[in-house]
């Protein structure tokens, strides 16, 4: 999964386009260091009501420390396999078909529960926020990377992380994250 262009260009999608159609192997994509993302409908597409993306995790792959946003809300629809999130004190799990809701300023995270892979598919109200995920599958490919840069990033989009959760996380629920908190070493796919 290659990395996204910092130069996605996007534009209001109407009518007078005719039919869009984007197949299940099309759409850009990021490779985020835990999980990837598939960019499905940007911000600037849907005038800015929401944005959609695809997030395929490998089995037991946390996506990310708990964290929270304090501007959108996340919705996600399993599409395969299983998935598990904390939101705030409540551990859930999401089979595929079922829909798990993130409000903004609630502290979450989310994995692949299972032993398969896993997919989501993430709506983001309103839209923008994606573009945090193309900004960081970026970032990951400089090599002056720094996991300090992750809460720099984040920072910009109203956005908060608890680095110190993973151990907990991983230890309590089996769970794989690449990218460990306060080192620069990004495990190999």
């Amino acid at each position: 999964m290659g990395a996204v262009s910092d130069k996605t260009e996007a534009k209001r999608f109407d009518a007078s386009q005719g039919p869009r159609i984007i197949g299940a192997d099309q759409g850009p994509s990021a490779d985020l260091g835990s999980i990837g993302a598939r960019f499905m409908a940007w911000a600037e597409e849907t005038g800015g009501g929401f944005s959609v993306l695809e997030h395929p995790m490998p089995p037991r792959r946390l996506a990310a420390p708990v964290h929270k946003h304090s501007r959108e809300d996340e919705y996600s629809f399993v599409l395969e396999g299983r998935m598990g999130a904390l939101l705030g004190d409540d551990v859930v799990y999401a089979e595929a078909g079922e829909l798990a809701f993130k409000p903004r300023d609630q502290w979450h995270t989310f994995w692949n529960a299972g032993d398969e892979p896993c997919r989501i598919l993430e709506v983001i109200s309103p839209g923008g926020f994606e573009r945090f995920f193309e900004e960081f599958g970026v970032l990951l490919q400089r090599p002056d990377f720094q996991p300090e840069m992750l809460g720099e990033l984040g920072a910009r989009y109203g956005m908060e992380f608890r680095p110190d959760s993973v151990p907990e996380l991983c230890e309590r629920y089996g769970l794989e994250f690449p990218m460990q908190p306060g080192t620069l070493h990004l495990a190999s796919s």
